[in-house]
Order: C-alpha cells, then structure tokens, then sequence
C-alpha cells in the first residue's frame, strides 16, 4: 500500500493536501481566501523560492553555499545606496548589484576550487565578509531609494499577482530546462555524484563547480532585487533569515520526484511548507512570532533527515584505507545523489 502511494517521492503533496484540509476546515474562507492565497505565494515564498534556485544550482555538483542570504543582502544594499545616492541610474544600480555578487561568487569558486576548502567552511566564511563589508559601508536602513517606476518593473500586478513571482517562475523553468534538458545539466550531476569518475570522463568539474557558484551568487543577488521592488528600503535583517527556509524547501524537495535536488521538488515542498505557517499563523492570532521559525527550524531538520534516508545525503561507512573526500563533501559526505 505504501508502495502505491509512493510516499516517498510524494510526501510533501500529502503533506500540502493534509495542510489544506485540516486548515481549511478549522480556518474556514479566512485559509481558503484569494488574499491568503496571493500572501502565500508572493510573501515570502518568493524570497525563499528565488534563494532556493541559489542553493539549488551549486548543490547539483555537490557542493554548498551557505552566502547566499548575504549576496541577497549585498545585492539589496548596493543597490539602493546607489540610487539613493544618485551615483548610478536605478537600473545601473541594479546591474552593478548583481555584478558584485558574480565576484563574490568568484570569490568563493576560489577557495572552494583553487585552494580546496570545503565548500561549506568556504560560502559559510565568505557570507561573514560580506556581512561585515555592508555593515561597514552602509546604515542600518535605508529608505525611499527607488522611484516608483523602477518598482513598478516588477510589482506591478498581472491576474493578480505581481510581475516578480512570474520573474521567479521564468527563473525556475531556466534552471528545470538546464538541469534536464541540456549537458551541462547531466554533467553537473555527473559532477555532484562522482567527481573523480567525472575527471576521468573528461568532464570539467573545477569549472562546473566555480560556475555554479558564480550562478548561485547572481541569483541570490536577484532575490535581493525583488526585495527592492516589492518593499523599496534595504534593512541589515533582511537575507540572512531566508537562507534556512530556502534550505530547507531544497533538501525537503531532493527526495521528491526525482530522488535528487530538482526544481519542481524543490517549489512543491516550498509552497507546502508555506501553506502549513500560514495555517499556523490563523490558528494562533497572537503572538505568532514565533510559529515561522519553530516551523522552519523543524522542516530543515526533517527534510535533511528525509534527504539522508533517501540517499540524497550519503554518510558511508569509515574506512581504515586513506580516501579522499569529494568536492563538497563534509567528512565523508557527498549532498548529491547523481542517479537519474
């Protein structure tokens, strides 16, 4: 019977069907409402759904960026203290931003393929630095930067919804088709299951690698840029708390579908998890501050847990024989399974 159901691969829609019935009975319309359906899927999904496109891209070849709520950060920071201060048009401004995040991609691709740190230690420690370049360059907030018609790029509305979740949408379809549909994706793969298999193939892991940290940056950056459209004010909070969420949808969506990171995976076990705070956050009308990160907290550790059973985390048995660990991996483990 279970076997039928296929819990394995289809865990988070049960668990996103559980969600809307059990909520939409004791909520009621309040659950079931357009306006909680627009909330849901444009605040803050599309945040942690864009950061999760981050993370997702270098965890296909095995390895882990742990920057990427600092690149939101540092995208956001640039880009509003460039246009508030007229250095720079607002779309220059932009385009600088996501430039600063390429280099600090390059950064990490450095020390990550270059000098061999691990791949964890390396983004973990290069998020600090850029932590501590915004808070040495700019304030604690920053408001009114952007004009109207530059927010309207991406706030303004199409059947309802705003333009930047359609951008998100457009993004995650663009990494769907890479991963499945073209070489680049299938070595990836090859990459983040077998590294040294993948060397003596041919493949180019170094620069899979770098590039999919480059790629990992840039896009963090961009969920930065849609932070700026939809609120238009940069505060030193925000990015940091969207990478645990974002993780979580990744690791929680690996064994979805494919049994391996996947995009759809990936937004599937995002909305479901968006679906069962928003339930939270009715049932519990005050003093729900705490609801969000209980949830996040227990779905990262579920979903890693989820993740390591299904074989999309490895921890091999020790061997007294030297090895060597993979790229990406963390004493022993490799993130990626690179079956198709």
């Amino acid at each position: 019977m279970i076997q039928r159901l296929r819990l394995e691969k289809f865990s988070a829609l049960y668990l996103w069907a559980l969600f809307m019935i059990v909520f939409g009975i004791t909520q009621g319309s309040t659950f079931l409402s357009w306006t909680s359906l627009e909330l849901v899927l444009t605040d803050p999904a599309v945040f942690n759904g864009t950061l999760a496109l981050a993370f997702l891209v270098p965890l296909a070849t095995g390895t882990y960026d742990l920057a990427i709520g600092a690149n939101m950060s540092l995208a956001l920071v640039v880009s509003t203290w460039l246009a508030s201060t007229d250095r720079a048009p607002e779309i220059g401004a932009m385009l600088i931003a996501l430039g600063c995040c390429a280099v600090a991609g390059l950064v990490s691709g450095f020390f990550v393929v270059k000098l061999k740190v691990n791949s964890f230690i390396a983004t973990l420690g290069m998020s600090q630095v850029i932590t501590a370049v915004i808070q040495k360059t700019s304030d604690q907030s920053i408001n009114d930067a952007f004009s109207d018609s530059y927010r309207d790029i991406g706030r303004t509305e199409l059947i309802g919804l705003p333009l930047y979740w359609y951008y998100m949408i457009v993004l995650a379809i663009i990494v769907w088709y890479v991963f499945e549909h073209t070489p680049t994706g299938r070595h990836m793969f090859a990459v983040g299951g077998n590294p040294e298999a993948a060397r003596l193939a041919g493949l180019r892991s170094d620069r899979l690698i770098w590039g999919s940290l480059v790629a990992s940056a840039v896009i963090a950056g961009f969920a930065g840029i849609i932070y700026g459209w939809k609120v238009g004010n940069y505060a030193s909070t925000v990015g940091p708390g969207y990478l645990f969420p974002a993780i979580a949808a990744v690791f929680f969506g690996a064994s979805q579908l494919r049994g391996r990171p996947n995009v759809w995976g990936t937004f599937i076990a995002l909305y479901a998890l968006a679906w069962g705070i928003k339930g939270l956050q009715l049932t519990f009308t005050t003093g729900t501050r705490w609801i969000e990160p209980l949830f996040q907290g227990v779905s990262l550790l579920a979903a890693v847990s989820l993740a390591s059973r299904n074989a999309v985390i490895k921890v091999p048995r020790r061997r007294r024989t030297s090895v060597v660990d993979p790229p990406g991996s963390i004493d022993g483990l490799s993130p990626v399974d690179a079956k198709q």
